[in-house]
C-alpha cells in the first residue's frame, strides 16, 4: 500500500483520535486494549478510557483515544486491535 500524502489527509497529525474496542466483558478485556494503546502511544492516559456495558451485559464498549502521529501508526493500531482474541470489533 502506498502512503497518502499529508496534503490529501483527511487527518492532521499529531491529533487526538479516538478509537471504539469492542468485545466480550470479560476480566482483562480493557486491561488488554489498554496495552495495545500504549504500544503505539507511550504517553497514552489510561484515566481517559471510557468503558460502555452492554445492555445486558455481555459485552464491553472500550473507547481509547491516542494522540496519531501516521496514518501508518493508525493503522498498524487498527490490525493489532482487530487481531487480539479478545476483540470482536474495532470502529
Amino acid at each position: 500500500m502506498r502512503p497518502i500524502p499529508p496534503e490529501q489527509s483527511l487527518i492532521e497529525y499529531p491529533s487526538r483520535f479516538p478509537i471504539k474496542v469492542m468485545g466480550a466483558n470479560a476480566d482483562g478485556f480493557a486491561e488488554a486494549v489498554v496495552s495495545v494503546a500504549r504500544q503505539f502511544d507511550p504517553g497514552f492516559v489510561a484515566g481517559s478510557v471510557e468503558l460502555r456495558p452492554s445492555r445486558a451485559g455481555n459485552y464491553l464498549g472500550v473507547t481509547i483515544t491516542i494522540t496519531a502521529t501516521s496514518r501508518e501508526q493508525l493503522d498498524e493500531l487498527y490490525r493489532t486491535l482487530s487481531t487480539h482474541p479478545m476483540v470482536k470489533v474495532v470502529l
